[in-house]
């Protein structure tokens, strides 16, 4: 490992000014460490954000809630306020990793964890645009099968792994950043980015950018919600495919619906044409089916991944059936 510079931040305004000096954040440090470990990052400085008061979770005055960035997987996922309001978003988190991890990972570092594409974790691959630009994506004629369906192109075909960013994305949440020139806030809709022509860039973070927290609003789906998560082993392994869905049901017909997928792009996929093909249908397996035709059009399969298409129509299918299960039972 690159010898580096370490530094404790104990106010935001200090953090900041010492990652627009070029450290990088570090709080976590699940993803980046190993990172550093393997020489894919190699940064001079990291400043310590995990003494900043940045571990709350507590109720807004829109009857919302605000995850501060420093709370950790864990608490987030246990938290009562969680568990009750936004169930899906508990059973996403709950899915990655191990308890020691989710017990050190935080919130904020979850979002901007980085792909697992393995031609990216190895720097002894010297062909992968989101580690070295211009240098090719050894993914698309190699090993590609855990890779992207949509949103894709020469360029890139990694996922993003976060699963907990594909229950904020149902819930249409709000992430909170401070900056150099001061704070604003993007919603969960924009924050990835797609490959284009900046493949390096994960999500649309300004340098310097330190995510200050994670804001839900109400909660409109409550129990009627699953998360799904579809892998090659139940333990500690990231999503072949993954599906957050959230359904309003009322004298059996959908009243509100909202449907993402993870493990198929470089930021969770949502598709509003699925969810409106719901909104007004009756609350059975052959309206699923039709949105979850809608949400897997324009699928783009490489060579090694097709499968991930029907899985992805059966996945949809399932997680909107539990859902709506779980309204009819009032769980």
């Amino acid at each position: 490992m690159k010898p580096f510079t370490f530094t404790h931040a104990t106010e935001m305004a200090d953090a900041v000014a010492a990652a627009s000096a070029g450290a990088r954040y570090y709080a976590g440090g699940t993803n980046l460490l190993d990172l550093m470990k393997n020489g894919v990052e190699a940064p001079d400085s990291l400043v310590d954000i995990g003494r900043l008061d940045l571990r709350s979770i507590g109720e807004t005055p829109e009857g919302g809630v605000l995850i501060q960035a420093g709370a950790t997987n864990s608490a987030v996922a246990n938290h009562p306020l969680i568990r009750t309001r936004y169930p899906v978003l508990s059973q996403a988190i709950l899915s990655g990793a191990t308890t020691q991890l989710r017990n050190m990972a935080t919130a904020g570092g979850n979002l901007v964890q980085r792909t697992r594409c393995p031609y990216f974790m190895d720097p002894e691959f010297r062909q992968c645009n989101k580690r070295m630009p211009g240098t090719g994506c050894a993914a698309r004629d190699g090993f590609n099968r855990e890779h992207a369906l949509f949103g894709a192109g020469e360029a890139c075909v990694a996922v993003h792994p976060s699963d907990m960013a594909v229950a904020l994305t149902i819930l249409d949440a709000t992430v909170h950043v401070l900056g150099p020139n001061g704070s604003r806030s993007i919603a969960i809709a924009d924050f990835f980015a797609l490959p284009g022509k900046h493949p390096e860039q994960d999500n649309t973070l300004r340098p310097a950018e330190l995510i200050t927290g994670i804001e839900l609003p109400p909660g409109v789906f409550g129990a009627a919600s699953w998360y799904l998560k579809v892998r090659d082993r139940h333990s500690y392994a990231f999503a072949l495919v993954s599906v957050a869905a959230g359904l309003g049901i009322a004298d059996g017909v959908i009243t509100h619906a909202a449907v993402a997928l993870g493990g198929v792009a470089a930021r969770p996929w949502r598709v509003r044409a699925a969810e409106r093909s719901l909104i007004g249908a009756p609350a059975t397996t052959e309206s699923y089916r039709r949105a979850a035709t809608v949400l897997m059009s324009g699928a783009q399969p490489l060579s090694q991944n097709g499968f991930k298409v029907a899985l992805g129509h059966n996945s949809v299918v399932r997680a909107l059936t539990v859902a709506a299960s779980r309204h009819d039972q009032g769980a």
